[in-house]
Protein backbone atom coordinates (compact mmCIF):
# COMPACT_ATOMS: atom_id res chain seq x y z
CA UNK A 1 0.00 0.00 0.00
CA UNK A 2 1.43 3.11 -1.05
CA UNK A 3 -0.14 5.77 1.09
CA UNK A 4 0.01 4.69 4.58
CA UNK A 5 -0.37 6.02 8.44
CA UNK A 6 1.49 6.13 11.21
CA UNK A 7 0.01 5.87 14.72
CA UNK A 8 -2.34 8.88 14.04
CA UNK A 9 -0.63 10.16 11.74
CA UNK A 10 -2.21 10.05 8.56
CA UNK A 11 -0.93 11.77 4.82
CA UNK A 12 -3.06 14.48 3.24
CA UNK A 13 -3.00 14.49 -0.58
CA UNK A 14 -4.63 17.00 -2.49
CA UNK A 15 -6.95 15.30 -5.11
CA UNK A 16 -5.06 16.76 -8.05
CA UNK A 17 -1.44 15.06 -6.93
CA UNK A 18 -0.10 12.22 -8.49
CA UNK A 19 1.48 8.96 -6.34
CA UNK A 20 3.13 6.23 -8.23
CA UNK A 21 1.59 2.64 -6.85
CA UNK A 22 5.07 1.64 -5.71
CA UNK A 23 5.78 5.03 -4.23
CA UNK A 24 5.25 4.89 -0.30
CA UNK A 25 3.87 8.01 1.80
CA UNK A 26 4.28 7.79 5.62
CA UNK A 27 2.64 9.56 8.06
CA UNK A 28 2.44 13.37 8.51
CA UNK A 29 2.79 14.40 5.28
CA UNK A 30 0.92 17.10 3.06
CA UNK A 31 1.80 16.88 -0.29
CA UNK A 32 -0.11 20.04 -2.55
CA UNK A 33 -1.97 20.63 -6.07
CA UNK A 34 -0.69 19.36 -8.81
CA UNK A 35 2.35 18.08 -7.45
CA UNK A 36 3.41 13.86 -8.70
CA UNK A 37 5.48 11.07 -6.24
CA UNK A 38 7.28 9.22 -9.39
CA UNK A 39 8.03 5.22 -8.42
CA UNK A 40 10.20 3.63 -5.74
CA UNK A 41 10.44 7.34 -4.28
CA UNK A 42 9.98 7.28 0.00
CA UNK A 43 8.76 10.16 1.88
CA UNK A 44 8.26 9.36 5.32
CA UNK A 45 6.83 11.36 7.69
CA UNK A 46 6.92 9.44 11.09
CA UNK A 47 9.02 11.51 13.53
CA UNK A 48 8.23 14.94 12.34
CA UNK A 49 6.18 16.25 9.63
CA UNK A 50 7.23 16.58 5.44
CA UNK A 51 4.99 19.44 3.48
CA UNK A 52 5.35 19.56 -0.22
CA UNK A 53 3.85 22.26 -1.98
CA UNK A 54 2.09 22.74 -5.14
CA UNK A 55 3.29 21.88 -8.62
CA UNK A 56 5.96 19.86 -7.01
CA UNK A 57 7.93 16.86 -8.48
CA UNK A 58 9.70 13.85 -6.41
CA UNK A 59 11.17 12.05 -9.05
CA UNK A 60 11.90 8.18 -9.07
CA UNK A 61 14.16 6.70 -6.11
CA UNK A 62 13.85 9.85 -3.85
CA UNK A 63 13.64 9.86 -0.27
CA UNK A 64 12.65 12.70 2.34
CA UNK A 65 12.73 11.94 6.10
CA UNK A 66 12.94 14.12 8.93
CA UNK A 67 14.73 14.35 12.57
CA UNK A 68 13.26 13.32 15.62
CA UNK A 69 12.90 15.04 18.73
CA UNK A 70 16.09 14.34 21.18
CA UNK A 71 19.07 16.49 23.08
CA UNK A 72 20.82 16.76 19.96
CA UNK A 73 17.86 18.41 18.20
CA UNK A 74 15.23 19.73 20.46
CA UNK A 75 11.79 19.25 18.79
CA UNK A 76 13.10 17.94 16.10
CA UNK A 77 13.21 19.48 12.04
CA UNK A 78 10.74 18.68 9.36
CA UNK A 79 11.43 18.72 5.81
CA UNK A 80 9.94 21.71 4.16
CA UNK A 81 9.55 21.64 0.17
CA UNK A 82 8.08 24.51 -1.59
CA UNK A 83 5.81 25.33 -4.61
CA UNK A 84 7.51 24.52 -8.33
CA UNK A 85 10.39 22.50 -7.11
CA UNK A 86 12.09 20.01 -9.09
CA UNK A 87 13.50 17.20 -7.32
CA UNK A 88 15.81 14.61 -9.00
CA UNK A 89 16.01 10.67 -9.37
CA UNK A 90 17.84 9.54 -6.36
CA UNK A 91 17.86 12.63 -4.31
CA UNK A 92 17.59 12.44 -0.52
CA UNK A 93 16.37 15.48 1.30
CA UNK A 94 16.51 15.11 5.26
CA UNK A 95 15.11 17.27 7.71
CA UNK A 96 15.74 20.48 5.30
CA UNK A 97 14.07 23.30 3.44
CA UNK A 98 13.38 23.45 -0.05
CA UNK A 99 11.94 27.07 -1.09
CA UNK A 100 10.35 27.71 -4.58
CA UNK A 101 11.63 27.18 -8.30
CA UNK A 102 14.62 24.87 -7.16
CA UNK A 103 16.11 22.01 -9.23
CA UNK A 104 17.76 19.54 -7.30
CA UNK A 105 19.90 17.65 -9.23
CA UNK A 106 20.24 13.74 -9.51
CA UNK A 107 21.73 11.98 -6.43
CA UNK A 108 22.09 15.43 -4.38
CA UNK A 109 22.19 15.01 -0.71
CA UNK A 110 20.47 18.00 1.28
CA UNK A 111 21.17 17.21 5.09
CA UNK A 112 19.80 18.74 7.94
CA UNK A 113 18.48 22.14 8.54
CA UNK A 114 20.45 23.42 5.37
CA UNK A 115 18.32 25.79 3.40
CA UNK A 116 17.98 26.30 -0.40
CA UNK A 117 16.33 29.77 -1.20
CA UNK A 118 14.26 30.23 -3.96
CA UNK A 119 15.53 29.79 -7.59
CA UNK A 120 18.83 27.82 -7.17
CA UNK A 121 20.29 24.75 -9.63
CA UNK A 122 22.19 22.67 -7.18
CA UNK A 123 24.33 20.13 -9.40
CA UNK A 124 23.85 16.41 -9.46
CA UNK A 125 25.70 14.47 -6.96
CA UNK A 126 25.94 17.50 -4.89
CA UNK A 127 26.28 17.52 -1.29
CA UNK A 128 24.93 20.53 1.30
CA UNK A 129 26.48 20.14 4.54
CA UNK A 130 24.14 20.71 7.65
CA UNK A 131 23.07 24.13 8.38
CA UNK A 132 23.89 25.54 4.78
CA UNK A 133 22.00 28.17 3.21
CA UNK A 134 22.43 28.47 -0.15
CA UNK A 135 21.41 32.17 -1.57
CA UNK A 136 18.89 32.84 -4.28
CA UNK A 137 19.80 32.91 -7.90
CA UNK A 138 23.29 30.75 -8.17
CA UNK A 139 24.38 27.49 -9.10
CA UNK A 140 25.82 24.90 -7.11
CA UNK A 141 28.17 21.99 -7.35
CA UNK A 142 30.34 20.29 -5.30
CA UNK A 143 30.71 17.90 -2.50
CA UNK A 144 31.17 19.98 -0.42
CA UNK A 145 28.63 22.49 -2.08
CA UNK A 146 30.14 25.71 -3.48
CA UNK A 147 28.57 28.55 -4.96
CA UNK A 148 30.00 28.80 -8.93
CA UNK A 149 27.94 31.42 -10.34
CA UNK A 150 24.76 33.44 -10.76
CA UNK A 151 21.93 31.14 -12.70
CA UNK A 152 21.37 32.93 -16.39
CA UNK A 153 17.73 33.91 -18.02
CA UNK A 154 17.69 30.45 -19.73
CA UNK A 155 18.21 28.49 -16.60
CA UNK A 156 15.76 30.92 -14.48
CA UNK A 157 13.59 30.37 -17.39
CA UNK A 158 14.00 26.28 -17.42
CA UNK A 159 13.29 26.20 -13.48
CA UNK A 160 9.40 27.11 -14.30
CA UNK A 161 9.32 25.35 -17.43
CA UNK A 162 10.47 22.02 -15.61
CA UNK A 163 7.86 22.58 -13.11
CA UNK A 164 5.03 22.92 -15.73
CA UNK A 165 6.40 19.78 -17.71
CA UNK A 166 6.14 17.83 -14.91
CA UNK A 167 2.57 18.88 -14.20
CA UNK A 168 1.20 18.05 -17.46
CA UNK A 169 3.26 14.26 -17.34
CA UNK A 170 1.55 13.59 -13.80
CA UNK A 171 -1.72 14.08 -15.65
CA UNK A 172 -0.98 12.29 -18.79
CA UNK A 173 -0.35 9.14 -15.81
CA UNK A 174 -2.85 10.07 -14.01
CA UNK A 175 -5.36 9.69 -16.89
CA UNK A 176 -3.95 6.45 -17.01
CA UNK A 177 -4.17 5.14 -13.24
CA UNK A 178 -6.87 5.07 -10.34
CA UNK A 179 -6.09 7.90 -8.00
CA UNK A 180 -3.65 6.63 -5.48
CA UNK A 181 -6.07 6.40 -1.80
CA UNK A 182 -5.67 8.40 0.97
CA UNK A 183 -6.80 10.61 3.81
CA UNK A 184 -7.66 14.04 1.62
CA UNK A 185 -8.39 17.38 2.82
CA UNK A 186 -7.78 19.71 0.49
CA UNK A 187 -9.54 22.71 2.81
CA UNK A 188 -6.67 21.87 4.75
CA UNK A 189 -3.85 22.44 2.35
CA UNK A 190 -3.08 26.24 0.58
CA UNK A 191 -1.91 25.09 -3.01
CA UNK A 192 -0.61 28.68 -3.72
CA UNK A 193 1.20 29.24 -0.61
CA UNK A 194 4.59 28.24 -0.15
CA UNK A 195 5.09 26.00 2.74
CA UNK A 196 8.27 28.01 2.89
CA UNK A 197 6.88 31.24 3.83
CA UNK A 198 6.39 32.06 6.75
CA UNK A 199 9.30 29.61 7.94
CA UNK A 200 7.36 26.29 9.63
CA UNK A 201 8.61 25.93 13.77
CA UNK A 202 9.43 22.41 14.69
CA UNK A 203 6.84 20.70 16.15
CA UNK A 204 7.68 18.56 19.28
CA UNK A 205 7.42 14.82 19.28
CA UNK A 206 6.93 12.98 22.15
CA UNK A 207 10.15 10.56 22.38
CA UNK A 208 9.42 6.94 23.99
CA UNK A 209 11.71 6.08 26.73
CA UNK A 210 13.93 3.00 26.09
CA UNK A 211 14.80 1.85 29.54
CA UNK A 212 12.52 -0.30 31.57
CA UNK A 213 10.88 -0.10 34.73
CA UNK A 214 12.01 -2.30 37.74
CA UNK A 215 9.49 -4.27 39.33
Amino acid sequence: MPIRSFEQLAPRIHPTAYVDETALVIGDVEIGQDSSIWPMSVVRGDIQSIRIGARTSIQDGTIIHVTHDSRFCPGGQPTVIGNSVTVGHKVILHACTIEDFCLIGMGAIVMDKAVVQSRVTIGAGSVVPPGKVLESGFLYVGSPIRQVRPLTERELEFLEYSAQNYQRLKDRYRALTAPAEATRDPASIKPEASPVAPPVAPKPRTRRSTTQKRS
